[in-house]
This record gives C-alpha cells, sequence and structure tokens, in this order.
C-alpha cells in the first residue's frame, strides 16, 4: 500500500486499524481536532478507535505510523484501553463538524461542510487544511461543491445552532442498529439530538430499540409529539410497550391516542401484563397462519426481512381471526420441519403440540421452560385459548441481563 500524507475524513471512518505486527485493532470511528484561535488550521489530535465489544479508545496520531487508503497502521507500544472521553475544547470532526453551516468568505455564501481533509506537515504534525463545502442547490439538484482551504471560510469557530446531520447519518449507512445506537451515545447531547431528528421513522425505531431506556425517553422527549408517535408505530409492539411503560400515564396515553388505531391497540394490549410475564416479554405479531396454510407459504412468510431470526424460526397456525388475539391456537411448526416437507403440504399437517405459555407465566418459568426445550421463541396462549403473542429469546435475555447491561456493554 501507498502511505499517504491527506486523507479526507469521510473516507477513513470504517477503515481496520492495525498494529505492527498486522493484527487487527479495531476500526476508526471518528477523528479528534483541536480547534484554533481566528483562521489557524485545527491540529488533529487522534482517532477514536473502537476495538472488541464496541468499547471506543483513543489512539494519539503520534501512534499512527501510515495512513493507507485501505488500514490506517500503529507504531509499536501498548493502547490505553481505557474508554474514550472527549475532553473539553476537542472536537469530533465526523459527530461535530460535519454538516455545520459555514460562510465561503470570497462570494459570501452559504454552504454546508460535507467532507474534511486532514493533511501531514513536514514536522510529522497531522491538521484540518481542506474542507469539502456543498453550496445550497436549487430544487431537486444539488449545489456546486467546493474544496476550500481551512481559512477559506468563516463559522467554524463559532457555536453552533440547527446543525443538520445528512452528511454524519451517510457516513454511518453501513452501521446495523445497535452500533449506530452505541455512535449515537458516543455523540454529545445536543448533536445525538440533532441526529435522531434527522433520521427516518423506521431507522430511529431501530435505534432506540438499542438504547437503554433513560436513553429511550430522552430522545423520544425530543421529538415533537406527532413525530413520537410515528416512531413508536414503527417499533415493534413490545419494545413500543415497554418504552411507554415507563412515561407517565398522561403522556402515555397522549401518544397512544397520536398513534394509528391499528397500530396502538397491540401496543395497548401489551400493557396490560406485568412486564416480568411472558404477557409482558411477547411481541404480538409473530408469523400466523391458518390451518388451510401451505408449507410454501410458511416458508416466504418467513422470508421477510424485518423478521427477527427468533420470530422467524417458527410459524404458529390457528383458527382466524388471524390477527392477536386469534381464533384457537392449534399449534406450531419449526422452520426445520417445514424445509423437509413437500411445499404442498399442509402446516396442520407437521405441527408440534408443545404446551404454550400463559400471559401470567413469571420470567423464571419462562427461562426454565426455553432451557428444557431448546427453544429460541414459544407461543402464548390465553385462557380462552387464543394466541395473543410469542417470546423470543432475546426478550428474555434482555431481562435477565443487568438493566445497564447496554451501557456496560459500551463502556466495556
Amino acid at each position: 500500500m501507498t502511505t499517504v500524507t491527506r486523507a479526507y475524513v469521510s473516507r477513513l471512518a470504517g477503515l481496520p486499524v492495525f498494529d505492527p505486527n498486522g493484527d487487527r485493532v479495531g476500526r476508526v470511528r471518528d477523528v479528534v481536532v483541536a480547534l484554533r484561535v481566528g483562521t489557524a488550521t485545527p491540529r488533529v489530535l487522534g482517532l477514536v478507535v473502537e476495538v472488541v465489544a464496541r468499547r471506543r479508545i483513543f489512539v494519539p496520531m503520534g501512534r499512527v505510523t501510515s495512513v493507507d487508503p485501505g488500514a490506517v497502521v500503529l507504531g509499536s507500544g501498548t493502547l490505553n484501553l481505557k474508554r474514550f472521553e472527549q475532553r473539553r475544547g476537542e472536537t469530533l470532526v465526523l459527530g461535530e463538524l460535519l454538516d455545520r453551516t459555514v460562510t465561503i468568505r470570497e462570494s459570501g455564501r452559504p454552504g454546508t461542510v460535507v467532507d474534511a481533509g486532514m493533511e501531514q506537515t513536514r514536522t510529522g504534525e497531522w491538521q484540518i487544511t481542506r474542507l469539502a463545502v456543498q453550496e445550497p442547490g436549487r430544487i431537486g439538484r444539488r449545489g456546486q461543491l467546493h474544496q476550500l482551504a481551512w481559512d477559506e471560510v468563516s463559522g467554524l469557530a463559532l457555536p453552533e445552532t440547527g446543525q443538520g446531520a445528512e452528511t454524519l447519518i451517510a457516513t454511518y449507512r453501513e452501521l446495523n442498529a445497535a452500533d449506530l445506537a452505541h455512535a449515537l451515545q458516543d455523540l454529545p447531547i445536543k448533536r445525538r439530538h440533532e441526529v435522531a431528528e434527522a433520521l427516518d421513522d423506521q431507522r430511529l425505531a431501530d435505534v432506540l430499540g438499542e438504547l437503554p431506556e433513560a436513553e429511550q425517553i430522552t430522545i423520544l422527549g425530543t421529538l415533537e409529539e406527532a413525530r413520537a408517535a410515528d416512531v413508536l408505530e414503527e417499533m415493534d409492539p413490545d419494545d413500543a410497550a415497554d418504552l411507554l411503560s415507563e412515561l407517565s400515564n398522561v403522556d402515555r396515553n397522549r401518544l397512544l391516542e397520536l398513534m394509528e388505531p391499528g397500530e396502538a391497540e397491540p401496543v395497548r394490549q401489551l400493557l396490560q401484563y406485568t412486564e416480568d410475564t411472558a404477557g409482558g416479554l411477547m411481541t404480538s405479531e409473530p408469523v400466523i397462519l391458518t390451518p388451510d396454510a401451505t408449507i410454501a407459504e410458511a416458508l416466504a412468510r418467513v422470508r421477510e426481512p424485518e423478521l427477527t431470526p427468533a420470530l422467524a424460526s417458527q410459524v404458529y397456525v390457528c383458527r382466524p381471526p388471524s390477527a392477536t388475539p386469534t381464533g384457537r391456537y392449534l399449534g406450531l411448526a419449526h422452520i426445520q420441519r417445514l424445509l423437509r416437507e413437500p411445499p404442498s403440504t399442509l402446516v396442520s399437517g407437521v405441527l408440534d403440540d408443545l404446551e404454550p405459555l400463559q400471559p401470567g407465566t413469571p420470567l423464571a418459568e419462562v427461562t426454565h421452560y426455553f432451557a428444557t426445550y431448546n427453544l429460541v421463541a414459544a407461543p402464548v396462549v390465553d385462557e380462552q385459548g387464543r394466541l395473543v403473542g410469542a417470546v423470543s429469546v432475546d426478550d428474555v435475555l434482555d431481562h435477565l441481563l443487568p438493566e445497564d447491561w447496554r451501557e456496560r456493554a459500551r463502556r466495556g
């Protein structure tokens, strides 16, 4: 590889970091700089590198021996594995500089920072010397993109209000929901809320499901009520119910009223149950089929991309109606069994008659049930014999682990 002396920060994001022996250390997640007075170029202090267990550490630029097109290589020495904590006077390039509004000095026109170029000086120090700045465009068109020196723009040293987040979100687009949730927690509070506001409803719903409850409540509280209701509609009903259960009765009922009735009803049903019971753990939207459905239909349903692996592991057969609470529950079919049978066979002919859980079954018994039958999901049936939902193993683990397990994982 060819060592470069200039690199654009958005291209560094996600690059693997290797030690001198060629062993992978982690991935670059951001660049830390120190802004200076006036038009002096910012000094690059180091990299935020994500290592095992999603822990983010600080690697000083003095430890970096080369920045290659496909990797960052470190010199010898021991890494400080203490979790990265942003200090006063430090600025995150991806987290805080991208999407900032600046003024192009020559023309006086506004623009948005979409990338930043860092360059190594003759003394070996790295500085932010270049900015990619996009002017506003006409409707349906992008504005002109400028490659400018740092001192050719103004506005970066001032407190920023109303900062957008489109470029930062584009940088994070390849992250899954759990990794994006971790990245969000590492941003300053103001920036965190700006990013949450800019995410689309489905993406924000997925991310909220991966955050600690306190963070979920805080972010939901920053949204307009109508937007908050839209996001709750995109969440899995059990996740939405868990979040709403932490709010006051007034706030909870207000948001439920703003949700579409068809989306709010399953959440209302789940809120009836105690948190540490099968009813409180379950989702009300498992894969439900009628007795005349074929195995081909069942396999098509479990291919739906929004299903978790646990919920896609089996289908539940019930008399109509097929929405929870259903007609009489008849049994379940495991995907392994479905794969061994002809596609034209009726699902009702390959059912497992495993005794279902009751909504009031306590968590300890649910855990024992999963361990006994080696399950990743289980049906929940009410006293009338109707399927009201299914408990998945990830929901059981969420309640068995300490409340702050996500925060502990982030701290490492």
